[in-house]
């Protein structure tokens, strides 16, 4: 029997992906990578951000496994128009891990939260495992409020960069027991069943309760709370892929702004388009663009937001480029894309930094992608332009 790479890689895959994704992903090869988007949305103008402004709230979202093509391919999808393009300021991001040219989320995740390098796999934790303070740490302890959104599970890389330490990115249970410590004041995403279903028999969604969170099951009932503190677990594993989840990321995302927002001091939240990584892992062109789109009209409701707000700086990065993206072919008029992919895996390429807000004009350039956490601590907090 000859050797069949795509029935390998399909194979191989199937062990981390359930069988919904992999019928995309198998559907997406007979297709020969191609997508259209039926019906685009449009693109408001957002209004210049402030010149002069203390720079009260940031907020880094994350497009994991988001890099230049994957934008690209959403943009001709959309007929030539993105959110994206109301950035005033771009750069560009070096993604390497400390021990791995390639990096994955969790050495990619890290270095931003904590502005080390650490090893590949490991979260919130130097190369040596030892515990990493990150942003959101530093903005508890300034007095400000914190939050996570995330459309994977809070136990996932990115997530836990940020609000955990481990030296193994795969061990989500203990993960998911560094909650219990965290200083994040409000988290949304997957995962529950790291909490409720442990091996340990451990019900840690009570132990988050006595720790005076309120525990929310489902996304309905996470947009109507107004409490300070919320651990919102509304799927046992990761939320559905774009658009079957509907606008739930973009909403969620917006009601955590406004229940930080009302803390007063000020805030730091991180929002994650968690899954355009998966639908690059499963080489699926149709989900990536979906996944982007979705994270596209989030960061547009999140410019609009800051645009009123005044005092919110808003960056948009990813922490590696997933599947190796190619264009081969589109058409703009007509949203159709064609592309390739070159790998199942991440890339090494750089990935692009956007900004909007006071403060934007420091993320220009190219730079470490730990540079990010350090030019975040410099302006949290901060008056800028001599104001």
């Amino acid at each position: 029997m000859g050797f069949n790479r795509t029935s390998v890689l399909v194979a191989v895959i199937s062990l981390y992906f359930p069988a919904s994704v992999m019928a995309q992903a198998d559907q997406t090869v007979k297709d020969n990578l191609q997508y259209t988007l039926q019906v685009p949305y449009p693109v408001e103008k957002i209004s210049s951000s402030p010149k002069k402004a203390r720079i009260k709230n940031v907020v880094l979202m994350i497009g994991d496994g988001m890099g230049l093509t994957q934008v690209s391919a959403a943009w001709i999808a959309n007929r030539g128009q993105l959110y994206f393009e109301q950035f005033t300021h771009t750069g560009l991001s070096k993604t390497t891990a400390a021990n791995k040219l390639i990096t994955d989320s969790g050495a990619g995740a890290t270095a931003m939260a904590s502005g080390q390098k650490t090893i590949y796999h490991a979260v919130g934790v130097d190369t040596v495992g030892r515990d990493l303070a990150t942003l959101t740490d530093i903005a508890h302890k300034k007095g400000l409020a914190t939050g996570i959104v995330v459309a994977c599970s809070l136990t996932d890389a990115t997530p836990a960069s940020f609000a955990a330490n481990n030296i193994d990115r795969e061990e989500e249970e203990e993960i998911a027991t560094d909650f219990l410590e965290s200083k994040v004041d409000i988290l949304f995403g997957g995962g529950r069943r790291f909490f409720n279903r442990r091996k340990d028999q451990r019900d840690l969604l009570k132990e988050m309760e006595d720790k005076g969170y309120e525990v929310i099951t489902s996304s309905t009932d996470f947009l109507n709370s107004s409490q300070s503190k919320i651990l919102a677990v509304v799927e046992n594993g990761q939320l559905d892929i774009a658009p079957k989840r509907g606008p739930v990321f973009q909403e969620a995302s917006i009601h955590t702004l406004n229940l930080l927002k009302a803390r007063k001091k000020g805030f730091f939240a991180l929002l994650e388009g968690s899954r355009i990584d998966d639908m690059g892992h499963m080489n699926n062109l149709p989900g990536v663009v979906e996944e982007v789109l979705d994270f596209d009209q989030t960061i547009g409701r999140v410019l609009k937001w800051a645009a009123a707000d005044g005092e919110t700086l808003v960056i948009v990065t990813a922490d590696h480029e997933t599947g190796g993206l190619t264009l081969l072919d589109g058409d703009i008029s007509t949203g159709r894309v064609s592309g390739k992919f070159s790998t199942g895996g991440h890339s090494g390429v750089l990935v692009p930094v956007y900004a909007w807000g006071p403060g934007a004009e420091l993320f220009t350039g190219i730079y470490e992608n730990t540079e990010l956490f350090h030019k975040i601590i410099t302006l949290l907090g901060k008056k800028v332009n001599g104001e």
